[in-house]
């Protein structure tokens, strides 16, 4: 189960232009939104390492986003 709340979910599908979404739909959205951001948290969590700190910080997360788009 996700742990990304669908309603959010469902509002975004909604937002870009659906006039209803089904459940199965938003579940599976909530799925690779949550997978994709704890990727993405990895690689935030292992650069704010690399720099000696505890602390992710935005640009943490920033440069973690730009190098998952490069290796796609």
């Amino acid at each position: 189960m996700a742990v990304i709340p669908k309603a959010p979910v469902s509002q975004m599908i909604r937002d870009a232009g659906a006039d209803r979404v089904s459940e199965d739909a938003t579940e599976e959205l909530a799925k690779l939104l949550e997978a994709e951001g704890v990727r993405i948290a990895k690689k935030a969590v292992n650069l704010a390492k690399h720099a000696s700190r505890k602390t992710v910080k935005a640009e943490d997360i920033l440069t973690a986003v730009e190098q998952v788009k490069r290796t796609r």
